[in-house]
């Protein structure tokens, strides 16, 4: 009897998964692949469910004589040791990045005679409903709160990217590209002061209050599921900064990011071309501990920022502060310099390392952008934050669409280089 294959990566069979499985039972024996954690995740679909249930629904199946683990997106390992006669899928791999992996398993069954058969994906309303509750669920506070930790555990650097409305949030949580056989994605959502102020035309000194920076959150969470990482600039008083805590764990936000420095909030670039005052330890740490007594989950992460190396207050006054802040209940260590080589940043990395193994690393390489996420992950970072490149990007855009309108009196010159808006609106999901 012949080998049919098919691979699943969802938390819910229905109708358009048993239609791909009808099908596929005609040509021979069906044998399933369910997508392990790790691949999930990098294929985009962080699952709701743990993965022995997602194989336990998949057994279930009456056509289905075999159920195994794939544990990369691409098919290589299982073709080569399953050697299927057919694998079968729903024709939405005919275009856009999961293309590649379609591409792939065609080279790969060419080589000794194997076959694609392409199902018509099943769209209804069953489906739709089915597809918007898995997202609905992905984004419910206390699911998406959990998800940074989690993904730490599953990814070798988790990777975020900022966004301050909702529509750069959907630019984060849907861009998924393939690039050299591979499929890549952001991992998370960087909320930052300095493009949350900017997009409101204000200066970044913490002139933006909390509820307002609340009501940016509000518009990500609404049309997104990817984890939030939030900046929380210096956390103001520690009065005021267990109520953000709280807040911030309630809107389902996975972890806040708090500068050591005190006074009035200037952007860490300028470093000592302007006046910035670095707290002092003691006051620092216990900042961090009122915040960590405050949250009521263990899912929810305070992250120290380390400020020494910005201010030239050296090494050792980094990595003393570091252990400091760890010591005081900080779930994590962002180490910021405004450096372009990343060497003060790898020196801390590696010498931390040393005495501790497990506290995430964080970094934000907008200066030294030269180096890679893999680059990091060596030195033992495991999140990578690119801080404001969408704001970056867009700014010089819109002014050259609006300079090019006023000089031409007309749109006909700038429209040539505009994206179409039937394009942009497809990112919107509706309900």
């Amino acid at each position: 009897m012949k080998t049919v294959y098919t691979c699943f990566c969802t938390d819910v069979i229905h109708e358009g998964h048993l239609n791909i499985i009808r099908q596929a039972s005609k040509y021979g024996e069906v044998v399933i692949g369910v997508l392990s954690d790790e691949a999930a995740v990098k294929f985009n679909r962080f699952p709701s469910i743990p993965f022995e249930e997602r194989l336990e629904q998949a057994r279930r199946i009456p056509q289905v004589s075999r159920v195994i683990v794939q544990k990369e997106v691409m098919y290589d390992d299982v073709i080569e040791s399953l050697r299927p006669d057919y694998v079968v899928h729903g024709d939405n791999w005919l275009k856009g990045p999961m293309k590649s992996i379609r591409n792939q398993v065609e080279k790969l069954l060419q080589t000794y005679g194997g076959q694609i058969i392409d199902i018509p994906y099943t769209y209804n309303e069953d489906v739709k409903r089915t597809d918007a509750r898995i997202r609905e669920r992905l984004a419910m506070p206390e699911f998406r709160r959990a998800r940074l930790q989690k993904t730490l555990k599953l990814r070798p650097i988790v990777k975020a990217l900022e966004a301050h409305s909702g529509l750069t949030g959907l630019i984060v949580e849907k861009t998924v590209v393939e690039h050299n056989g591979e499929l890549d994605q952001f991992d998370a959502i960087w909320v930052s002061s300095l493009c949350d102020s900017t997009a409101k035309g204000k200066p970044d000194i913490e002139l933006v209050d909390m509820t307002s920076r609340f009501r940016t959150i509000d518009d990500i969470v609404e049309v997104t599921t990817k984890p939030i990482i939030f900046d929380g600039d210096t956390g103001g008083l520690t009065e005021h900064f267990v109520y953000t805590v709280r807040s911030l764990e309630r809107m389902g936000v996975s972890a806040v990011i708090i500068e050591d420095k005190v006074g009035l909030k200037r952007n860490s670039l300028f470093g000592n071309e302007v006046t910035q005052t670095q707290d002092t330890i003691e006051h620092f740490c216990e900042k961090i501990a009122a915040g960590k007594k405050a949250q009521l989950t263990d899912d929810f992460m305070i992250i120290a920022r380390i400020e020494s190396l910005i201010l030239e207050q050296g090494m050792k006054d980094a990595l003393t502060r570091a252990h400091a802040y760890v010591k005081a209940g900080a779930d994590g260590v962002m180490i910021h310099s405004r450096k372009k080589d990343p060497d003060e940043i790898l020196t801390f990395c590696d010498t931390f390392r040393q005495t501790d193994k497990a506290t995430p690393l964080v970094v934000v390489p907008t200066s030294f952008n030269r180096i890679t996420e893999s680059e990091l992950a060596r030195h033992g970072v495991n999140i990578v934050i690119y801080a404001n490149q969408l704001t970056r990007s867009a700014f010089p855009a819109m002014k050259n669409a609006a300079e090019s309108i006023l000089k031409n009196h007309r749109a006909l010159e700038i429209d040539q280089k505009l994206m179409p808006i039937k394009e942009i609106i497809t990112l919107i999901d509706e309900i």
